[in-house]
């Protein structure tokens, strides 16, 4: 009889690695880390064809609380390594871990370019709205006007947007959730499932540094008026009693009382998962504003992959020149002799 070669089914523990958590207690990270492995479970993969690269900060301790491969690389250069190892092995599921600090200050560049080429990696990134690890310095996502460490007298910067930035970059996948939202895992399962470059912005609560700062998204009391969960093809319905939309008005969204003033459902913006700029707007709607934030995915488009295009062009350079000989081309033209 032969051995049964078939795989174990791995549940998400068995993805919890050996080393102790180092987060400080009550970290938003606990809740995506728990998440994170349950999904790696239900989406059936294996530890030896995973690898989670991070760069630096709090968020990229990620790697070594999760038994697959991984990579704790230098800061804001996650995006260029995990694309370093898609490109050199295609059959490894690649995980990016960053933060607001790590992923669109220092590393904002990486992170665009691996976007635009579709690379297939799934890219979470942690924003807490803060720079936690070095004790709470304004981050590019902190909000104008934000007093710390290093803006005593308040930032005086605009803060980014991850989802619009990542929109602008051409990314195939675009979402967001919250660390302890009940729709962060179907979130996070369909970036895994998604082919191509999938970005997906977390809240998160860095309750030493920042704490509360997304307390609208999360009080049970009030988090469904200050949210709207995205459905492809429903109209934008929110509110706890499901009384409030949005329509466009002169091009520019607004919220309406359904019922009031012969408003229907009909009269509201559906969603459309497909419409990239429905999307960035959607994604310029935000809390500060007047408006509830936009929660689910915003945008969908599978495409060919960096990583697949590459590997053809080089099996057609082989195909049309031949494998080429490295110390023929080392010899080749004018060469020189070092007396």
């Amino acid at each position: 009889m032969p051995a049964n070669t078939e795989l174990p089914v791995l549940t998400a523990k068995d993805f919890a690695s050996d080393q102790d958590i180092r987060w400080c207690p009550g970290c938003g990270d606990y809740a995506i880390l728990n998440q994170v492995r349950k999904v790696m479970a239900k989406l059936g993969r294996t530890r030896e064809g995973t690898v989670f690269v991070s760069g630096i900060g709090c968020s990229s301790r990620f790697p070594y609380y999760m038994n697959t491969y991984g990579f704790h690389s230098i800061h804001g250069r996650a995006p260029a390594v995990a694309t370093g190892v898609k490109i050199a092995n295609p059959a490894l599921d690649v995980w990016v871990v960053t933060g607001d600090g790590d992923g669109l200050s220092i590393g904002g560049n990486h992170l665009i370019h691996a976007l635009r080429r579709n690379v297939n990696l799934k890219i979470l990134l942690f924003n807490n709205r803060i720079y936690g690890l070095t004790k709470g310095q304004y981050s590019p996502t902190s909000e104008e006007g934000k007093k710390t460490k290093s803006s005593p007298m308040g930032s005086i910067e605009l803060p980014i947007s991850p989802l619009s930035l990542a929109i602008a970059a051409e990314a195939s996948f675009v979402a967001r959730s919250v660390d302890v939202d009940k729709d962060l895992p179907a979130v996070i399962e369909r970036a895994g499932m998604h082919n191509g470059s999938a970005f997906v912005e977390i809240y998160q609560d860095c309750n030493i540094f920042n704490h509360k700062a997304f307390e609208y998204t999360t009080d049970k009391d009030t988090k469904e008026d200050n949210i709207i969960r995205l459905e492809h093809g429903k109209p934008l319905i929110f509110g706890k009693n499901r009384d409030k939309g949005i329509r466009l008005h002169e091009h520019k969204p607004e919220i309406v009382k359904i019922g009031e003033g012969g408003i229907k459902e009909d009269d509201l913006l559906f969603h459309d998962e497909k419409d990239d700029s429905l999307a960035f707007l959607l994604s310029r709607m935000s809390h500060s504003d007047g408006f509830p934030e936009p929660m689910g995915v915003f945008y969908t488009a599978p495409d060919d992959c960096y990583e697949d295009l590459l590997a053809k062009q080089v099996a057609d350079a082989i195909k049309s020149r031949g494998e080429g000989d490295l110390e023929a081309l080392f010899n080749s033209g004018e060469t020189y002799e070092v007396a």
